[in-house]
């Protein structure tokens, strides 16, 4: 699919509630299909659903989504290999959920900063 190479930078989770699965497709680099399939594959993973059944995902989902995608895309786990990772170590899963949070919160920090440099 991805090569790992390319996967390096992600743009910002801006500041919303609400995410589409179009927006999450783009924020983390999967298609729709693809998020639409590891709802079945990783239970941890529910979006909210609307009216019309359409989904709509918050900020903990695209953390979660990316921590997935780094499990399948560049560590090279298999499906099965990342449910049982994310399920089995809470504790780690809490720590690399807070690398992650705070690799974000540095990024938009660094893009508040240079606005105000301006």
């Amino acid at each position: 699919m991805l090569e790992a190479s390319n996967n390096k930078e992600l743009p910002a989770i801006p500041g919303k509630r609400y995410f589409t699965i179009g927006e999450v497709s783009e924020l983390c680099a999967v298609k729709p299909h693809v998020l639409r399939y590891w709802e079945q594959e990783f239970p941890q993973l529910k979006p909210l659903k609307r009216r019309g059944n359409r989904r709509y995902y918050q900020r903990h989902d695209v953390i979660l989504i990316r921590q997935i995608r780094s499990l399948l895309y560049e560590q090279g786990f298999t499906i099965g290999g990342a449910r049982q990772r994310l399920t089995g170590d809470d504790a780690k899963d809490d720590s690399s959920q807070s690398q992650q949070i705070v690799r974000q919160l540095r990024v938009e920090l660094e893009e508040v900063l240079d606005i105000l440099r301006r």
